[in-house]
């Protein structure tokens, strides 16, 4: 039986009625990564709106390390934002932040931080509140926090983080029934190669 046949226009007007959060979501998620891609600070502003009604989406979900990470992600838009356009000087003049390489020691840091953020948050997760994925939702959490403290400070390497949380991300909305969400986070994740790509090249072409 083909789906096409079975939905009417009313269908898909009660659907996107009962789903109008999730999709406005989506397309300021789309936005933000585009902005992200052509190293834009404006991404930063789209990203806290954006992260206002992923809050609200993954709460109705039980999503709630999600939540918690969107939350934070709220938080450092605005850090992002000030690092982008205000963080360098030269000469005493502030100009926009270049992007950086990862440094050994830093990575292992950032490791070090990942490991206790996931075991707190799934700890937290498991024994004190009703979400059925724990464990997973504390791994896409404690890897995002790092990656996206990693994207306010311009560091290449955030999006080899985001290749594979993004593609994580659609899997765990997709067992949800987070379905235009999961979709989103595919295309995230198409993307974010598409990034690593583009800020390698921009990267070479600065130390040229």
């Amino acid at each position: 039986m083909n789906i096409l046949q079975v939905l009417t226009p009313n269908d898909i007007f009660l659907w996107v009625g009962k789903n109008w959060q999730e999709l406005l979501a989506v397309i300021s998620g789309l936005l933000y990564i585009w902005l992200e891609i052509k190293q834009k600070s404006s991404m930063w502003v789209v990203g806290f709106v954006s992260s206002l009604i992923f809050v609200l989406v993954f709460f109705r979900a039980k999503l709630y390390g999600s939540m918690a990470l969107y939350i934070y992600y709220v938080a450092v838009s605005v850090y992002g934002w000030y690092c982008w356009r205000y963080a360098r000087k030269s000469d005493g003049v502030v100009t926009e932040l270049f992007i950086s390489r990862l440094q050994m020691s830093l990575a292992l840091i950032l490791t070090a931080i990942s490991a206790v953020l996931y075991v707190g948050i799934s700890y937290t997760l498991k024994h004190y509140t009703d979400s059925p994925v724990p464990y997973y939702d504390a791994l896409e959490v404690s890897l995002s926090i790092v990656a996206t403290w990693m994207l306010a400070r311009k560091i290449l390497e955030h999006w080899g983080l985001w290749i594979f949380i993004n593609f994580f991300s659609s899997a765990l909305c997709f067992y949800r029934g987070l379905y235009p969400t999961a979709g989103l986070f595919i295309v995230y994740g198409i993307l974010s190669i598409t990034g690593l790509i583009k800020w390698k090249q921009s990267y070479n072409s600065d130390i040229e």
